[in-house]
């Protein structure tokens, strides 16, 4: 299987280091951004299979990070990082195209299964185009 290249957008920075540093040692192509702005820009210079998007940032939020990032790449799947007092902005993201959340913290087994699912989502319907 080729590598996924995946988009971590969270304004934790130990958090999505951390989080990063994991997935490359699984032989994930992650770039990391601490904001949605900073996200979005990443996504006009470059293409990605699944971003992970905290729903939680100042600034841009995660809800309309994933309406312009949908926008810009709409193959791109996304799975959205949730608080326990958040969960209704999970389902919002889903409603608006994102293809699942995971509650925060996140255990990294679990992240990788979302990931992988959402990724192998894309490839079906790109195989169906």
């Amino acid at each position: 299987m080729e590598e996924i290249r995946m988009l971590l957008v969270d304004d934790e920075d130990d958090f999505r280091t951390t989080l990063a540093n994991r997935l490359k040692l699984r032989k994930i192509d992650v770039t990391d951004a601490a904001s949605g702005n900073e996200a979005i820009e990443l996504v006009r210079q470059k293409s990605f299979d699944v971003a992970v998007i905290d729903v939680k940032m100042p600034g841009i939020d995660g809800i309309e990070t994933l309406k312009q990032i949908k926008q810009l790449q709409p193959a791109i799947e996304i799975v959205m990082l949730t608080g326990h007092a958040s969960i209704e902005s999970g389902m919002e993201a889903m409603k608006l195209g994102a293809y699942d959340y995971v509650m925060k913290p996140c255990d990294i087994d679990e992240l990788l299964i979302k990931t992988g699912e959402a990724y192998q989502h894309r490839l079906l319907k790109e195989k169906e185009k």
